[in-house]
């Protein structure tokens, strides 16, 4: 029965190295795994950082680009203001923009000569320019 025993114990043994053999293989592939992963982390870190740098580029340029805008069109609305201004003020053009407005409507040349007293070339010249 000694014998048995230290064949039995011997079989544990062996069975128990095999299964920590196996156990030390199954934890290097995890490590393999957990460093590869680690790597794909930090790699992603840079990737999201760099993400969110050009973000702050874009947001910055933006509001650069929204603050131009709102100038340009202040500008603008100042323009129109006073070209709205100088229609007004002179007569003259109140004829064009008569004669314009007569045009969009259908009018003639003998129309546009007689309606804004134009000479018959200002007439033509106004009904080719703004003609659809």
């Amino acid at each position: 029965m000694g014998d048995e025993f230290l064949i039995a114990a011997l079989v544990c043994v062996i069975a128990c190295l095999g299964f920590v053999l196996y156990l030390q293989k199954q934890s290097r592939k995890l490590k393999t795994k957990v460093d590869a992963l680690t790597v794909l982390v930090k790699e992603s870190d840079r990737q999201r950082e760099a993400v969110k740098r050009e973000l702050h580029e874009l947001r910055s340029g933006t509001i650069g680009v929204g603050r131009r805008v709102v100038e340009l069109e202040k500008k603008l609305s100042q323009q129109s203001d006073m070209l709205e201004e100088a229609s007004q003020q002179d007569p003259q053009a109140k004829l064009y923009s008569r004669a314009v407005k007569m045009v969009g409507l259908g009018a003639g040349v003998e129309e546009l000569m007689q309606e804004c007293e134009l000479p018959k070339a200002e007439a033509e010249l106004i009904l080719r320019l703004h003609r659809k």
